[in-house]
């Protein structure tokens, strides 16, 4: 074992002694070591259960002879960073979590791993720390919240609140109304309800085979969650046993898997920028046109919130990730291995969809296309990222007129004061990995939109990111960013942009010669003066 060269032999009396100053016994230290990685804490509302989630899988371990050593990384809330400079720290988290998960792994020799993640880059800063020190690993989330039907306001998440604003600020609801909207949205602990990031990369570690099924949706207040809690913990001496590791499990056809998925039930953008890192951890090299690829064959078989009604235990009701998996099982690869101890494949084949009205049957898909897609164009030659299932079906080609910002912040303002009118391409830039830093998260502009009505009507593009609870046009990740010189830093007021999601294109109706010249004569903003963890996190990004 991987412990074994601390607790045996003279030389290690010392490690043993402060082993045994933790109340283990001589019998404790020849066991299995295990380390449950959680990122607990009181603030983040999927994450303050999770030491519920940690005592089931400590008392998985020790039933199957483990000896389980809980350790926490930190957690940030998206919900609640939005909006502020806060946001800034959310992405930049990810890899905070992923090194310092290996910081503990190293120092202490763990023999395998648990991870208890939720919310939305810890998921991810987890799967990049479980393939880069490749043991035994793994997940089980603290599970996805409730959301509540409703009689005045219908099936109601926290999405409902953030479009309120918009609906307030235009007079289509009341400020008592938005007030009843805060205190019924959110009614349990767990991931916010829908699929947006936090809820599509649970269900993709289902997918890629490093959780057991339900990891992503079954709800955090169902018993059955701590029942898998325990049976993750139990799982966990079993991939020991047999020596199967998380780069056994996360490799390239597992993370096609898990695309394929994505596609399906209509995941966040944010998956694509997750998924590359950890493809990136595994030494691979994940293609934006593979993306489309796939998209292009895959249909979307589910409309979750905010694309159509339905929530996360809409989609655990009607069978879950593997159900979805099975309809799609043409387009999967059965043959990968996962925490089961076997394939994909077969854990599949006996899960079938019990309620088509929330997974279509592959024959009779929402639409034939996946739900995310990658726009290329002038103003985004290395590509863009766009939720196609959550735009209105009946709209596959916008054009409209630039409005164009250079922070959220005033973007934002600009639509509370109402300057932005029907018709306009929003572009909100320097928002990018290292303009922003960080690459916010614009849920405040895009939501505010659609609750003016405005998000059929006004498209968003920025070389930051959105929320996965965005809806519309709402286009992301333009590379090269601002702050790199990329074309988005040279649109101004005025210009023309086109989408075309048939033609997988974005176009900024301005001459070669005239972009050269607003090239030559346009300044980049000066990088932001930072301090802490932000300007080495900035420094690294430019490396």
């Amino acid at each position: 074992m991987n412990s074994d060269l601390f607790k045996t032999g003279a030389k290690w009396a010392p490690h043993r002694a402060l082993l045994k100053a933790t109340g283990l016994t001589d019998s404790d230290i020849q066991k299995p070591f295990i380390g449950i990685v959680n990122s607990h804490n009181d603030i983040v509302p999927g994450h303050v259960d999770l030491d519920k989630i940690a005592l089931a899988v400590k008392q998985g371990v020790i039933a199957k002879g483990g000896v389980p050593f809980e350790f926490n990384t930190i957690a940030i809330c998206d919900g609640i960073a939005m909006g502020h400079a806060g946001m800034k720290y959310s992405l930049a988290s990810r890899d905070l979590i992923a090194d310092s998960i290996e910081c503990m792994v190293r120092a202490h020799r763990f023999d395998a791993l648990v991870f208890i993640p939720n919310c939305d880059k810890i998921v991810p800063g987890m799967l990049m720390a479980a393939v880069r020190l490749d043991l035994p690993s793994i997940f089980i989330s603290g599970g996805p919240m409730l959301s509540v039907d409703t009689i005045e306001h219908g099936e109601t998440d926290l999405n409902s609140v953030f479009e309120g604003i918009g609906a307030c600020a235009t007079g289509q609801i009341t400020r008592a109304e938005l007030d009843e909207l805060e205190d019924i949205s959110c009614p349990t602990c767990g991931s916010c309800s829908g699929m947006f990031t936090a809820n599509s990369m649970n269900c993709l570690c289902e997918a890629i085979g490093i959780a057991l099924k339900g990891n992503g949706t079954i709800p955090a207040v169902f018993s059955e969650r701590r029942r898998l809690a325990k049976i993750a913990g139990e799982t966990i001496l079993d991939l020991l046993k047999n020596n199967i590791t998380a780069r056994d499990i996360i490799c390239e056809k597992s993370i096609l898997n898990a695309l394929t998925t994505d596609m399906a039930i209509g995941c966040s953008t944010n998956t694509v920028l997750h998924l590359e890192a950890i493809a990136k951890e595994c030494n691979l090299s994940l293609n934006l046109n593979i993306i489309n690829s796939i998209s292009n064959k895959t249909p979307t078989l589910c409309k979750l919130a905010p694309s159509g009604k339905h929530h996360v235990q809409d989609l655990h009701r009607a069978g879950g990730i593997y159900a979805v998996m099975n309809e799609l099982n043409a387009l999967i690869d059965p043959n990968v291995i996962t925490v089961t101890g076997d394939s994909i494949g077969n854990n599949i084949k006996s899960i079938h969809v019990k309620d088509y009205s929330v997974i279509h049957k592959f024959t009779d898909p929402y639409a034939k296309n996946g739900g995310l897609c990658v726009l290329f164009g002038n103003i985004a030659p290395g590509g863009c990222i766009i939720k196609r299932s959550a735009v209105d079906s009946s709209i596959s080609n916008f054009k409209g007129t630039v409005s164009v910002y250079n922070s959220e912040d005033d973007a934002y303002s600009a639509i509370m004061s109402g300057k932005i009118r029907e018709n306009t391409v929003l572009v909100i830039r320097y928002e990018g990995a290292i303009g922003g830093p960080g690459m916010r998260e614009m849920l405040l502009p895009t939501s505010a939109l659609a609750g003016m009505g405005l998000d059929k009507t006004v498209a968003l593009i920025t070389d930051g990111r959105f929320s996965g609870a965005t809806r519309g046009f709402a286009i992301g990740h333009v590379k090269p960013e601002a702050a790199r010189s990329g074309p988005i830093a040279f649109v101004r007021d005025g210009d023309v942009i086109e989408i075309d999601l048939k033609n997988l294109s974005v176009h900024l109706d301005v001459s070669e010669l005239e972009m050269n010249n607003r090239i030559k004569t346009t300044q980049i903003e000066k990088k932001k003066s930072l301090t802490g963890y932000l300007e080495k996190y900035v420094k690294f990004l430019a490396e």
